[in-house]
């Protein structure tokens, strides 16, 4: 419960009276109200780039939607979340993406392209893709570009809001933007160090871990028949949380919960990636 002195009063949310914290954003309470607006460049442990604008809502008095990811609550303030207007630009905004890239392993693209009638077709064959193969240049994990929707997570993460290596950057302007290390080459020819905490945060499989783009490619990756199990890394006293993803009694990943106050969702390479003595029956 928060402490009454840190809330900063009501703000209605389409006629709702909703209170919330000092600091916390409209998508903060939205989802404290139960309301579900569609994100995806909004991370938990990241600060918000207002890129994807697919949270857009309506502020009275605003003249423009507000990105309900960035924009603070205030007292008083008006919100509508569901008028035509905000719904109708969420639209256009997943029928663009759906029409450029591939966003088959985007968590829930599918269900709010059903929910906002979007139809990426209408933009027709000629419509600018990425078309770009995976690119499978080490053994942990798989970039694929054809399904970048160039939200800057990973750049970010890599950056100075955690991992501090800058081995990610964005290449070129415009539509010839892209995400690309140094030179645009191979992953093992650049300052990346393998902690994986890119993969963490990208959110449409763009980046992958090796062993699930494999379980993908052949057609036995399930994750309605895989287990969580929360461990301790053993690799140094840090104190790190692991979570085993496991399937058919292997693991076949390892995440880190994003409320644990060491790691805040961020491993190293041999938390994330070293786990293969656990399952070694020699």
């Amino acid at each position: 419960m928060l402490a009454p002195e840190r809330a900063i009063g009501c703000v209605a949310l389409d006629g709702q009276e909703a209170r919330v914290p000092e600091g916390a954003t409209i998508l903060d309470a939205c989802r404290a109200a139960g309301k579900d607006i569609p994100t995806l460049c909004q991370g938990d442990t990241l600060t918000p780039k207002n890129a994807c604008r697919v949270c857009v809502v309506e502020v009275e008095g605003a003249r423009t939607l507000a990105p309900a990811c960035s924009r603070e609550a205030e007292a008083g303030m008006e919100v509508r979340t569901d008028r035509e207007r905000a719904r109708h630009s969420r639209k256009v905004v997943l029928e663009l993406l759906a029409s450029s890239v591939n966003l088959s392993t985007t968590p829930r693209a599918a269900e709010w392209i059903k929910e906002y009638e979007a139809k990426p077709d209408r933009f027709g064959p000629d419509a600018a893709r990425v078309d770009e193969e995976p690119r499978v240049d080490n053994d942990l994990y798989v970039r694929d570009y054809d399904k970048c929707i160039l939200r800057y997570k990973c750049v970010d993460a890599c950056g100075d809001q955690w991992q501090n290596t800058f081995a990610i950057s964005v290449a070129g302007r415009g539509f010839d933007a892209r995400i690309a290390v140094e030179h645009d080459a191979p992953l093992t020819d650049s300052a990346c160090v393998y902690c994986g905490n890119c993969v963490e945060v990208c959110p449409t499989g763009a980046l992958s871990f090796k062993s699930g783009f494999d379980m993908r490619a052949a057609g036995t990756w399930n994750e309605a028949e895989q287990t969580e199990t929360t461990t301790v890394c053993a690799y140094c006293g840090v104190g790190c949380n692991l979570t085993l993803h496991v399937q058919d009694n292997e693991i076949v990943k390892v995440t880190s919960p994003h409320d644990n106050p060491v790691t805040h969702g961020n491993l190293c390479i041999k938390g994330r990636f070293g786990y293969q003595h656990v399952q070694n029956r020699d």
